[in-house]
């Protein structure tokens, strides 16, 4: 059976001197595993088109085990990702949270999107990286089925105003007062808040617009990685890394 598509190179592994097994993130058949025989040898024709975060169109066979890549050419590189330590820690944590989400379907299709647009700022460094990082944590496990509760404080239906508590676990959130009552300290901040609604809630095309204070952008980045890290089956080993290296 041949499989034509295009995709995004999550992870590849290295096997004997010249092959390597790639995880590709595909718009329609979500990920997959394909073993890239030779490619790792300069005169290759797969050579580029199967690299890390190269987003290639694909065509495949089915092996007893896993997909053979026949052919591949490459639609974009994203150049500027191995230019910084920093931008490419963060690739590889995006990776993994698409390869830990498993998506399929409808869903493939919006994460690979998302993490295209996100190599792209990281690429040519056109948003903040704790930016890029924050939207991608909350957008890719909304898109996966996980939408938090936003619209208001959930015991008193407060919209807005003062500082607001969003529970990790829960999903939901509750204004400061409500918060006091329970025995919780906020965690949010105005600029926050209407950020963490901002992604959860707009269109695709428009959900890095926004600019932050440093401060509500770190306020953003906590709440976003813990709500992450609560939907995800195990811990990242990336994101260690990539607070090592932002550190």
């Amino acid at each position: 059976m041949q499989l034509v598509t295009p995709g995004l190179v999550l992870r590849e592994v290295k096997v004997g001197e010249s092959d390597r097994i790639l995880t590709i993130l595909t718009p329609e058949h979500g990920l997959i595993s394909a073993s890239a025989k030779g490619s790792l040898r300069l005169k290759s024709k797969l050579f580029s088109a199967c690299g890390l975060f190269c987003y290639s169109e694909f065509t495949l066979f089915a092996g007893k085990t896993m997909y053979v890549v026949d052919d591949a050419q490459v639609k974009q590189v994203f150049f500027g990702l191995p230019k910084s330590i920093e931008g490419m820690a963060l690739a590889m944590y995006l990776a993994e949270i698409a390869q830990a989400l498993l998506p399929s379907g409808h869903e493939a299709a919006a994460q690979l999107r998302l993490l295209l647009n996100s190599l792209y700022l990281i690429s040519e460094q056109k948003k903040p990286l704790a930016q890029i990082k924050a939207v991608y944590e909350l957008r890719a496990v909304c898109e996966a089925g996980y939408m938090p509760a936003l619209l208001c404080c959930k015991s008193c239906q407060k919209y807005d105003g003062g500082d607001f508590y969003f529970d990790i676990g829960a999903g939901d959130l509750l204004c400061g007062d409500c918060a006091a009552a329970e025995g919780l300290a906020p965690n949010l901040d105005e600029g926050a808040l209407i950020a963490l609604r901002h992604i959860a809630l707009v269109e695709d095309k428009k959900v890095f617009a926004f600019t932050l204070s440093q401060k509500s952008l770190d306020v953003l980045g906590r709440v976003t990685e813990r709500y992450a890290a609560a939907r995800l089956d195990k811990p990242l080993k990336t994101l260690d890394f990539l607070h090592s290296v932002l550190e």
